[in-house]
């Protein structure tokens, strides 16, 4: 199938169109054309190779919504113009433990992510949503329920289940008293989804400037973690804190917030965090954990949660050549909000 994308051709991640051709059919395979792709803050962490030398070119994008255009000969789950959502990961080895229990995330061999990635069976690599069409094996295809708003569902496909899945794996439910640091792409939907789980949200910042939009969201306050008498006073108030600051930063701040077991759980950062001091984690039995995303079945789990519960990111929609402005603009600051592309608006020429 011969196809249009934007890619990045280097380390500039300056984006471009770029003309290649997606795999034919294999007989469990689903071809969809894409109508909408969220820009998340790793497309861009990618792209640039912050993470390490990428295959170029290379076609980011791995919150892809869209309408199934054809399906291979063993489909049984998917037929043409079923409205279907393709996430972060399109493979695993699916035998392993980790698989069987419906958390592809961590397959002991590795996952394939949407894009950058060689094949599992032919090697070629895989290239994402920044693109008017892709072909995946239907088992990591998602079905996007009926009532829901196909564009603003996008972001749902990694910014939702990143922070939907550490919300379910410790438990929060109705008086979880959730802290969620900072209020970007990924801090907003924390604060949705604990909001609509039933918890109690306070978003932790270095200043009030979105203090408006928190409580908008649903948190019943925000803490200024430049107050050091506001952060004193606060110490065990939180059973959960999920932190999505993307860069290095000091944990060692938030962990007295904790009360005794509570858990900080990184989502944000992918690397270094600067010296941890240990003191506060030894002496109220408090933990430092990470979560990746969710398996395929949580994924739809939180699909048709926010469905049930009209929770949906706070969106702006862009253009295909607005790309490289939304890329300048992820840089300059954590916007809270996500941008998502119109594909209709890619020229297939």
């Amino acid at each position: 199938m011969k196809t249009i994308g934007y890619a990045a051709f280097s380390t500039d991640a300056v984006m471009a169109p770029y003309h290649f051709e997606r795999r034919a059919l294999r007989p469990n395979d689903v071809a969809i054309e894409i109508l909408f792709c969220g820009v998340c803050h790793s497309d861009l962490h990618t792209v640039n190779g912050d993470w390490g030398p990428q295959p170029y070119p290379l076609i980011p994008g791995h919150e892809i919504v869209g309408r199934v255009q054809a399906v291979g000969s063993a489909v049984v789950h998917y037929k043409e113009g079923d409205r279907v959502a393709v996430g972060c990961l399109v493979d695993s080895c699916q035998q392993c433990d980790q698989c069987e229990k419906h958390a592809e995330q961590y397959c002991r061999t590795g996952i394939t992510p949407t894009y950058g990635a060689p094949d599992r069976v032919d090697g070629v690599i895989t290239q994402g949503g920044y693109s008017k069409h892709i072909v995946v094996r239907e088992e990591f295809v998602l079905r996007i329920p009926e009532n829901m708003d196909l564009a603003k569902a996008a972001s749902i496909l990694c910014a939702g289940i990143t922070t939907y899945s550490p919300l379910r794996t410790w438990q929060v439910g109705r008086g979880s008293r959730v802290g969620v640091v900072g209020l970007g792409g990924l801090g907003h939907m924390a604060v949705k989804l604990a909001h609509a789980m039933g918890a109690e949200v306070t978003v932790i910042s270095r200043s009030d400037q979105k203090k408006a939009q928190a409580i908008a969201m649903g948190a019943k306050a925000m803490l200024i973690s430049s107050d050091t008498a506001a952060m004193k006073a606060a110490a065990s108030a939180f059973d959960l804190i999920i932190d999505t600051v993307p860069v290095k930063h000091d944990v060692s701040i938030y962990t007295p917030l904790l009360d005794v077991d509570g858990t900080l759980v990184i989502v944000g950062q992918v690397g270094p965090l600067n010296e941890l001091m240990t003191i506060p984690l030894i002496m109220g039995r408090r933990r430092i954990a990470g979560s990746l995303i969710g398996g395929i079945a949580e994924t739809q789990e939180v699909l048709n949660f926010c469905a049930e519960h009209d929770v949906y990111p706070d969106c702006e929609m862009i253009r295909m050549d607005q790309i490289n402005e939304a890329f300048s603009r992820l840089k300059e600051g954590d916007l809270a909000r996500r941008f998502v592309i119109d594909m209709a608006s890619l020229n297939p020429n």
